[in-house]
This record gives C-alpha cells, sequence and structure tokens, in this order.
C-alpha cells in the first residue's frame, strides 16, 4: 500500500478500494508463496490499460463543449472486460480505477467468464435535453469504438447511463464499425437485443442475495421496512423485488434530501421513479410533489435519518459514512447492505462490524446486474432470447452461488459471516489463479 499510494497520490477511491481487498485477502495470500513469487498482487493492482480521450460536442445553443471520457481495462484473466459506463461530474481517472479494480473480483464471483472494466465521462446529464444527450453519446462512441468489441470489452450502464444512452452509444457504434453484432453493449432495448429482466437485475439480485443472508440467521426481508439512497434504475429495481418480497420500503433520497414514505411504497410510485429518472432534474422532492398526502419530504437529509430495519446504499461511492452509521443503529437499524459500488465509507464499514450489525459489500451484493448482462451476452452471441423466468431462474442460481463463495471463505471461528472478507478472498482467488496459470504476461 505505501508502493501504491507513493505511485498514485491522492487517487484515494482508488487506494481504498485496494486496501479493503488486501486487508481481507493477507492471510490467504501468504500461504500461496506461488502468488507471491509470480507478483500477483502487484500486477492485479494495476490496470492493464487506460485510454483517455476528448470529447467534443454541440449544446442546443450551438456552443462548443468538451468533456473528458476514459475506459480503463483492468484485468482480463478471466474473460473479456466487462464493466458500466458512468457520466457525472465527479468522473476522475480515480474514480474509475476503483471501479473497475472491484468490477474484477464482482466478475469473477458471478460464476461467469468475464474480466473487469470501467468508464466514463465528467459529462453531466443533469439539465441537459434528450438532444444534448444524443450527441454527446456520439461523440463519446465516436472515440471510444475502436477499443471495444463483444469478444474484447463490453460496457454496460452505470449512473447517469441507462437504456436511452446505451441506445444512443450502440447506435452509434454501428453505424462506426459497420458491425451488427448485438453483443458489444449491454442493458439495451428489449427489440434490439436486451435481456428481459436486465433494467431491475442489480435490484433484484441485491434482494435476493440480502434474503439468502437473512435466512442464513434465521430471518426474512418479509415485514422489514427499509431504506434505499437515490431513486435510478439500482433503487427501482430493489423497490420493486423488496415490495414483491413483502418488505416495506419508507425512504428513497437524492441530492436534494430525503422523502419518506411512512406506508411503504407503492407500485405507481416504483413506476414514477422511472420518470423522475427521466427528467434529468436529479430531484427526490418530485416524489412528494406528486404524492404530497403519502409522503414526506425533508431537504438535505439523507435516508440513513428515517427508523428502518435495513438500510441498502444504492446511489454512489462512500454516500455512507460513519455518522450514518451510527444513526442508523441509534434508529433500530440492524443490517446494511451495500447496492452501490463501495457505498460505505472504509471507517463506517468497520464500525457496522464491530457494533454486532450484518453487512455485506457491494462486489456481492449488487452482482446480480453484471451477471445479467452476462446473460445477456450469452443470448447475443447465441442469437436467442429467454423468457423472464429463464432469466430469473438463473439469476437466483448465480446470486445462491455468490451468497455460498461468501460463506465458505467468510465463515468465522465463532461461527459468524464477514461477507467483505469472504467476498474479497472468493474474488481474489479465482482471478489470481488464472493469472497464474496464464503465465507472467
Amino acid at each position: 500500500m505505501a508502493a501504491l499510494q507513493a505511485k498514485h497520490p491522492g487517487e484515494n477511491e482508488y487506494l481504498q478500494a485496494v486496501q479493503e481487498v488486501l486487508e481481507s485477502i493477507e492471510d490467504v495470500y501468504n500461504q500461496h508463496p506461488e502468488f507471491e513469487k509470480a507478483k500477483i498482487v502487484e500486477r492485479m493492482v494495476e490496470p492493464d490499460r487506460i485510454y483517455t480521450f476528448r470529447v467534443t460536442w454541440v449544446d442546443d445553443k450551438g456552443q462548443i463543449q468538451s468533456n473528458l471520457g476514459y475506459r480503463v481495462q483492468f484485468n482480463s484473466a478471466i474473460g473479456p472486460y466487462k464493466g458500466g459506463l458512468r457520466f457525472h461530474k465527479a468522473v476522475t481517472p480515480s474514480m474509475l480505477k476503483f471501479l473497475g479494480f472491484e468490477q474484477t473480483f464482482k466478475n469473477a464471483l458471478t460464476t461467469l467468464p468475464m474480466g473487469g472494466g470501467k468508464g466514463g465521462s465528467d459529462f453531466d446529464p443533469v439539465g441537459k435535453s434528450n438532444d444534448e444527450i444524443m450527441r454527446f453519446c456520439q461523440a463519446f462512441m465516436l472515440e471510444l469504438w475502436r477499443c471495444i468489441g463483444p469478444d474484447e470489452d463490453v460496457p454496460a450502464g452505470d449512473v447517469g447511463v441507462g437504456g436511452r444512452e446505451i441506445g444512443f452509444l450502440d447506435g452509434m457504434y454501428r453505424k462506426l464499425a459497420r458491425q451488427y453484432n448485438t453483443g458489444v453493449l449491454t442493458g439495451k432495448g428489449m427489440t434490439w437485443g436486451g435481456s428481459i429482466l436486465r433494467p431491475e437485475a442489480t435490484g433484484y439480485g441485491a434482494m435476493y442475495f440480502a434474503q439468502l443472508a437473512l435466512e442464513k440467521v434465521g430471518k426474512s426481508l418479509a415485514g422489514q421496512r427499509i431504506a434505499l439512497s437515490g431513486f435510478g434504475n439500482v433503487a427501482w429495481g430493489a423497490a420493486k423485488k423488496a415490495k414483491q418480497l413483502g418488505a416495506k420500503v419508507v425512504a428513497i433520497s437524492g441530492p436534494d434530501g430525503v422523502c419518506e414514505i411512512p406506508d411503504g411504497i407503492t407500485d405507481e410510485m416504483i413506476d414514477y421513479m422511472l420518470d423522475m429518472r427521466a427528467s434529468n432534474r436529479n430531484k427526490v422532492e418530485d416524489m412528494a410533489v406528486k404524492y404530497p398526502a403519502a409522503t414526506k419530504f425533508t431537504a438535505g437529509k439523507k435516508s440513513w435519518a428515517i427508523p428502518v430495519d435495513i438500510a441498502f446504499p444504492s446511489a454512489f461511492q462512500n454516500e455512507l459514512s460513519l455518522a450514518d452509521a451510527q444513526e442508523l443503529k441509534k434508529n433500530g437499524c440492524w443490517a446494511v447492505f451495500e447496492i452501490s459500488n463501495m457505498g460505505c465509507q472504509a471507517d463506517a464499514i468497520h464500525w457496522i462490524q464491530g457494533n454486532g450489525m450484518m453487512f455485506a459489500p457491494g462486489k456481492a451484493v449488487n452482482a446480480g446486474g453484471v451477471a445479467t448482462s452476462g446473460l445477456e451476452m450469452t443470448q447475443n452471441a447465441e442469437h436467442i432470447s429467454w423468457t423472464a423466468d429463464e432469466v430469473d431462474e438463473r439469476l437466483h442460481h448465480i446470486m445462491a452461488a455468490i451468497h455460498e463463495q461468501c460463506v465458505k471463505f467468510g465463515t468465522q471461528a465463532d461461527g459468524s459471516i464477514d461477507y467483505v472478507k469472504g467476498a474479497n478472498i472468493a474474488g481474489f482467488m479465482k482471478v489470481a489463479q488464472a493469472m497464474l496459470e496464464q503465465g507472467i504476461i
């Protein structure tokens, strides 16, 4: 870590992600001298390559705008690079390196042959028109298209990149490459190669994982009061599945504050979350304006201020702080499941684990999204389309396999399960063994 900090000063998200993994794997790594001889860790923590490019586009006023675009191809030991694109004003190389590093282990956990990658831009979609987003996506793909392919690197969506953006990106790729293989991007529309349940998959998979973890301690999601952060694709899917499993979602949040829903979110409200995302306003207050009798909006507050049983960070990295964790515990919360990547700050995780609360990390909990992207790739390669039941059955199987790996590597001497340790060791061992067997490259 000291060497890495000296080499990459100021890349805090990336260094945080690496440290979490190294702390978890230290004991098992030292039991394998062949890993040390091959310098597996030193090679694994650095990306294979990073593409950086300028993205120039024209806004609705005819003014020329310029952003930075990136693609981090982190590790391909177990398959082609796979990971989302993030459009957000806070995007930096450090953020994308952390996400690509996390993605490598997450993809390994899915049991599917996918390596790790991530990309995006500091383009801010908030307040942009549909035409501006289309022009930006086309300009972005103009720079990216030579670096990706169905057996090379398969991007998907992430924060700021949903089905609309994937459509614009895919359309431009086909025009430039003159290749019509539908497997070069995932998260596509259902009429042009997308998979049923892909939009819901991250949230669905998270709830399946949580249900398995709760069953392990004799509990169930049914009847639990739940807080979600954000109102994008991930929170939308999580809210849908949580309600189906009998839980009550009583809080969602946005940059402007928290919307409390005392009697639990309704199907109509869940549908309205899609309109909120499509509006590019990024205001959770819109839910309270739409349903004033059933909600209460509080500006400047987070979902973690609302008394709940289980918290699901599902918006952005490091969104849940130590103070948030303490407030959750004080209000009766007993479990935290990350759906966002590295959604909790490091000191918050240590405090949660040290104070009798259940915790599971994003790389395990949210892996259902990329797993279903992998299933979309399979359907594209075979030129077929599975039914919702077929996709859901496979997603169930994958989340159960991920949970099983976490239990195998994370069970402690006292019988408790350290899901952070379990997920990190399971993912690391698979990637490390592949790297070892492929030689020094």
